[in-house]
């Protein structure tokens, strides 16, 4: 398909002095942000209220997933030692009240960067005790020790993205990124918070328009609330460049509202569903009602 986007995919760019601000800071502090790296149509919204998307463990994914323009290959274990602390230093010095940590796959750690996402965390938080964490992470293969060092960090959301329905999983995310393992992962982290006693919510997100049905996509969301996920954001998937899947179809903006309507039936907490919505989105907004 890959047609003319439609008019409700269509945003102005980022302005404002809050934005230019940020905009400045990041570049001073010598962040990555995935707010930049991934054009998000989102910038000005999210950075104007405080949030922003930081990546961790450098710029080379070990996976080649189909849907994401992030560059492939093996970074040979290398790990930035102070990343933690220039982050939370970063985080208080933009005065974040919110902040996401995702990360590029790191299959070459033996964590898989868990322990990174852990101390990132912690400095944050000893940095910036007010400042919210929700960590979006890898799959860390399925490793629930690795998981659970991410969980006993003291974040406020713990994010994993299942990204698409069963079917078309193999076509979409790498060999290594299962649709039953990703849902693993969620059901471990729930049961983790149960048995010890911790308090963050659990969250994932969906992509539409790469050719799933509705049947699908209701499946979908009913594997997640099964083993427990509380917070869904669905978005329009986008092709970053031609050497990427094409896009299926552009779902219009009442769909996404029926789509938000079955997932608070199913009981989910918060549902954010929309064109332009991504995993990230306003959520700051998002943990606040969810927990309100």
């Amino acid at each position: 398909m890959d047609r003319r986007k439609p008019d409700w995919l269509k945003v102005g760019l980022p302005t404002g002095a809050s934005v230019a601000r940020l905009d400045r800071l990041v570049g001073e502090l010598g962040l990555h942000t995935v707010c930049q790296e991934a054009l998000c149509p989102n910038l000005g919204e999210c950075w104007g209220a405080g949030t922003m998307t930081i990546m961790l463990l450098g710029e080379v994914c070990t996976r080649a997933c189909k849907f994401c323009a992030v560059h492939t290959g093996n970074p040979g274990g290398r790990l930035d030692p102070e990343e933690p602390e220039k982050v939370a230093r970063a985080v208080k010095a933009l005065g974040l009240g919110y902040v996401v940590l995702t990360s590029v796959d790191r299959d070459d750690l033996p964590d898989g960067g868990a322990g990174q996402f852990a101390r990132t965390v912690r400095a944050i938080k000893a940095a910036a005790p007010g400042t919210r964490v929700e960590a979006l992470t890898p799959d860390f293969q399925g490793d629930r020790a690795a998981v659970a060092t991410v969980l006993e960090a003291g974040l406020d959301v713990f994010a994993h993205n299942l990204e698409t329905v069963r079917r078309l999983t193999p076509a979409v995310r790498d060999p290594r990124a299962g649709y039953d393992q990703s849902l693993a992962v969620l059901a471990f982290a729930r049961e983790y918070r149960e048995e010890k006693g911790l308090s963050y919510l659990t969250k994932s997100s969906l992509m539409v328009g790469l050719g799933e049905t509705d049947e699908e996509i209701r499946a979908a969301m009913a594997d997640l609330r099964a083993v427990g996920v509380e917070v869904l954001t669905l978005g329009q998937y986008l092709r970053p460049t031609k050497n990427h899947l094409p896009v299926a179809r552009y779902v219009p903006p009442e769909e996404f509202a029926k789509y938000r309507d079955w997932g608070y039936a199913m009981g989910f907490l918060e549902v954010f569903a929309g064109p332009l919505v991504r995993s990230s989105y306003r959520a700051e907004r998002v943990f606040r009602e969810a927990r309100e």
